[in-house]
């Protein structure tokens, strides 16, 4: 197996980060009690960094990435509900998390989402979800927003590759800010997913691959011009492969099942893309799935509600076992069970893989227990 200077360097940066005096380790998770947004989330994000060991030694002097959950489409709403309490990333935490970043001396800070309908900047496309993104942007010293669904301010792509070749991709050709980052930061939705049963803060990293190469119009020989469609195509279903230009999947011949690809694909993006710190909104969201609607066999609703809390810790596999379980969901669980009714679990691929635990007999939780944090998702 040979490995190029980003993989290496990629291994050595989570290494050093378990290795770091005085720092929780990687399979501590914090979980604090918020029950609104405004200027109740700051308070709460500092007491978990804090349980978690401090986050100075992990972005001061650093460019900092983060993946927010912005998922298409951009004008639709749950019900009257925007989408900000809903489905996606309020920024509120954000907000909270770059405020925090920039005290403890990030040096840039960039916030990143892929949309699957347009290539205007990210500030735009949080306008047409109603919020006004110019208090974000100067929260902290340095902050950016690019929208990675293309080539955004680069010229090229860059190609991350999977360290030991992967399940279903050995690599992924992705926008700039992904690779030139030296912290990678997570910030979902606490949600379920149609597809792969949560959608939590390692599924929110589907979303870092450009439309131009993953979505359903790209070009055969090259990436298209501009962004369109889902990924459905190329990632869920594998009915193609990505332009010729980037890295086609190992085997063809495996299955085409959304349930069997979407899981193992989403660890390959963690091990080619190292998360360093997931954070997980759970003040407001909704159960039944990601979308705005469930298709039409489905025997469940949509309905917003509460949940209260706020989670983060510096494992994504230990994050999201945490907060399957809060869900009122067994993180052991496997394929046939909930929330895995028909995909394999991701939890369990990462955890096989490596890249962290998904049994909570191993993971320390730090502020509000599970079972007084504990929000059951299907009554």
């Amino acid at each position: 197996m040979h490995w190029n200077r980003r993989e290496w360097l990629a291994t050595a940066a989570v290494a050093a980060l378990g290795r770091r005096a005085g720092a929780a380790p990687a399979s501590t998770v914090a979980v604090a009690r918020c029950q609104t947004y405004g200027s109740a989330v700051l308070p709460v994000m500092r007491t978990i960094f804090a349980q978690l060991g401090g986050i100075e030694k992990l972005v001061a002097g650093k460019t900092v990435a983060i993946k927010i959950n912005m998922s298409n489409p951009l004008r639709e709403r749950t019900g009257f509900r925007s989408a900000w309490f809903t489905r996606w990333t309020h920024p509120d935490v954000i907000a909270a998390a770059v405020q925090l970043f920039g005290k403890a001396g990030a040096r840039r800070i960039r916030i990143l989402e892929s949309s699957t309908e347009d290539s205007h900047p990210l500030e735009e496309n949080f306008l047409i979800g109603g919020w006004d993104p110019g208090p974000l942007l100067r929260t902290a010293p340095g902050v950016e927003m690019e929208n990675t669904s293309g080539l955004g301010s680069s010229h090229e792509y860059s190609r991350l590759k999977v360290p030991g070749g992967g399940l279903i991709y050995p690599g992924f050709d992705l926008n700039h800010s992904y690779a030139e980052c030296d912290v990678m930061v997570s910030i979902a939705k606490l949600l379920e997913n149609q597809t792969t049963g949560l959608s939590l803060s390692m599924e929110n990293m589907i979303g870092a691959t450009p439309i131009t190469i993953y979505g359903d119009a790209a070009g055969y020989e090259a990436p298209s011009e501009e962004p369109y469609g889902s990924r459905n195509a190329i990632l869920a279903t594998g009915r193609r492969q990505p332009p010729q230009t980037s890295p086609a999947e190992k085997d063809p011949s495996s299955p085409r099942d959304p349930g069997y690809r979407l899981p193992r694909i989403t660890v390959d993006i963690l091990r080619a893309r190292p998360v360093h710190l997931a954070i997980i909104d759970g003040i407001e969201t909704q159960t039944g799935g990601e979308g705005v609607a469930l298709p039409p066999e489905a025997r469940r609703q949509i309905r917003p509600v509460k949940p209260g809390v706020l989670i983060a810790g510096l494992n994504p596999v230990s994050v999201d076992a945490v907060a399957a379980a809060i869900m009122g969901f067994d993180p052991m669980a496997g394929r046939g069970q909930p929330p895995f009714e028909s995909c394999d679990s991701t939890l369990r691929l990462a955890e096989e893989a490596g890249i962290g635990t998904r049994d909570l007999g191993n993971i320390t939780v730090a502020g509000l227990p599970v079972a007084k944090a504990r929000f059951p998702f299907r009554k």
